[in-house]
């Protein structure tokens, strides 16, 4: 009997997920334990393996095609014996979008399949139902606002889905002097205005057509958009600056490297300044445990663990893997996972586990020339820390004018959990280390 092979669940808040590579084709033998298949979530591509043996019969979604839902009949497996050839394709429970072509093209080995009809055609807007005499289709509200005003439905260009009258439809109308009165008789609907396009189509009509490329959004960016709209819409920020003195914490940093062990004639590790921030902030959070913690609508969560993430760059987006219990760990340590982390992130191989949670972030632009900036809080984290370029600069020691290298450094706080005092308190503490740093080697 076939066996159908679904979508899966990559991570527990995956919902859908890229099909990017099919690494078998049709007819190949499988094993348990085979690797299968390539699977894009927002944050890193996976590989899929079989958990059956038998010979793959059809390939239902073909690679390169985008948001397939978790638990979406991907494949089908035929058993021992059965005529592969015989073995029909299900047909899929819901229709799948196809990747544009520009992220990825479906492989010449996909079998070809009957996918699920496309959408029908948006439904004629209240111009086109005028002609027609047919319903015009608005939501409840714009049919509310239009009575209210004494205003006809008919004529109006709607911009919901499949062309449905909503809101902002009649108040553009309203406001553009084109909207009709309820007792007017049907004319042609006037000429979209700007204002009633769709949001993508309202910043295109600023820009001359042929003078740009559109680039489709992967799901990484789609969900960097989406979550820091989110935290900046629904959580309150302030931000909190401090300026901490480098200079104790280079000759350190430079005594360590130089000491460093040695493999097969290289030092074991070279520890960098972003090493130490991310050490001194988990011993801030150490420090100040109140700061610690994570806001729900129920409760005020207090970690035990400074599980500290750290921003990576990576092609089209970025990740923050995590480096976990970093105020126990040594600064060596903590310079190893990052190296490591850094390494896998460039190629999406982070597990989730390794960039989902976490306590704190960090957002360093130093390496940029940067000299201060704020970041935007990763919910559930109740801070993260934005850290400029080190540099010289003009400083009073002792009364007496003198060159000093110094770092601004800048933490978003979420007022709901972290007030004004506590941030200033938790970036106190963390200037002490940065400015003490041998006290985090004792």
């Amino acid at each position: 009997m076939p066996t159908n092979i679904l979508m899966p669940a990559l991570s527990p808040t995956m919902e859908k997920g890229n099909l990017a590579k099919w690494l078998k084709k049709v007819g190949d033998k499988i094993k348990s334990g085979d690797v299968i298949a390539e699977i894009e979530t927002d944050k890193a591509t996976m590989e899929v393996e079989a958990v059956d043996e038998g010979v793959l019969a059809r390939i239902v979604v073909p690679e390169g095609t985008a948001d397939v839902p978790v638990n979406q009949l991907i494949a089908v497996l035929a058993g021992e014996g059965e005529d592969v050839t015989a073995v029909a394709a299900p047909s899929a429970e819901k229709p799948v979008a196809a990747m544009p072509a520009a992220v990825s093209a479906p492989a010449a080995s996909a079998a070809p399949i009957a996918v699920a009809a496309a959408p029908s055609a948006p439904v004629a807007t209240g111009a086109a139902m005028a002609a027609t005499g047919a319903r015009v289709f608005a939501s409840p509200l714009a049919r509310r606002i239009a009575k209210d005003a004494g205003l006809s439905l008919v004529g109006l260009a709607g911009s919901g889905p499949h062309g449905r009258i909503v809101e902002r439809d009649v108040r553009a109308a309203m406001a553009s002097g084109t909207a009709r009165p309820a007792s007017a008789a049907v004319a042609p609907a006037p000429a979209k205005a700007v204002s009633s396009l769709p949001p993508d189509e309202q910043i295109k009509k600023f820009f001359e057509p042929g003078s740009y490329d559109e680039i489709p959004h992967d799901n990484m960016r789609r969900t960097i958009a989406r979550r820091l709209t989110e935290s900046m819409q629904n959580v309150p920020h302030f931000y909190l600056t401090a300026d901490c003195d480098l200079d104790l914490l280079l000759s350190l940093r430079e005594e360590a490297n130089a000491g460093a062990p040695l493999r097969d004639g290289k030092p074991l590790f070279k520890l960098s300044v972003n090493d130490f921030v991310i050490k001194a902030m988990a011993m801030a959070l150490h420090a100040i445990p109140d700061a610690n913690v994570s806001f729900t609508e129920g409760a005020m969560l207090k970690h035990k663990r400074a599980d500290v993430g750290v921003a990576v760059a990576i092609p089209n987006g970025l990740i923050t893997p995590i480096v976990r219990d970093a105020g126990r760990k040594s600064l060596s340590a903590i310079s190893l996972d990052m190296k490591d982390f850094a390494a896998r992130a460039k190629i999406r191989k982070l597990l989730p586990t390794e960039y989902q949670g976490g306590t704190t972030a960090i957002s360093n632009l130093g390496m940029f020339g940067i000299k201060q900036f704020t970041a935007v809080i990763n919910p559930p984290h109740a801070t993260i820390l934005a850290v400029g370029v080190g540099e010289k600069r003009a400083v009073v020691r002792n009364g007496q004018l003198t060159a000093a290298s110094v770092m601004s450094v800048t933490l978003s706080c979420d007022h709901r959990a972290v007030d004004g005092a506590l941030g200033a308190e938790l970036l106190q503490a963390f200037k002490g280390f940065i400015e003490r740093p041998m006290s985090m080697l004792v």
